[in-house]
């Protein structure tokens, strides 16, 4: 894919272009990101398989947090 030449200029060019302060903050959001991209991805995933049971028809805890989309908790009111 890429070799390290190419990924010094990158890491280099980078560095020009956003500053060197910047760069904890690039970091962390690009981490809170990927954060929330595998955490949709997992929850997806599971929505596409069908919930665990146990013996008495109720639904086991998997000890995930549910995800219900669409529902909103609150309502913006006007300001």
């Amino acid at each position: 894919m890429f070799g390290i030449s190419e990924i010094a200029i990158f890491l280099v060019i980078v560095v020009l272009i956003f500053g060197a302060r910047k760069l904890p903050e690039l970091a962390r959001s690009l981490g809170k990101s990927a954060r929330i991209l595998k955490s949709e991805a997992r929850a997806l995933k599971s929505d596409t398989t069908s919930p665990a049971t146990t013996a008495d028809g109720h639904e086991k805890d998997t000890g995930n947090p549910r995800v219900i989309r669409g529902t909103a908790t609150e309502k913006p009111g006007p300001n």
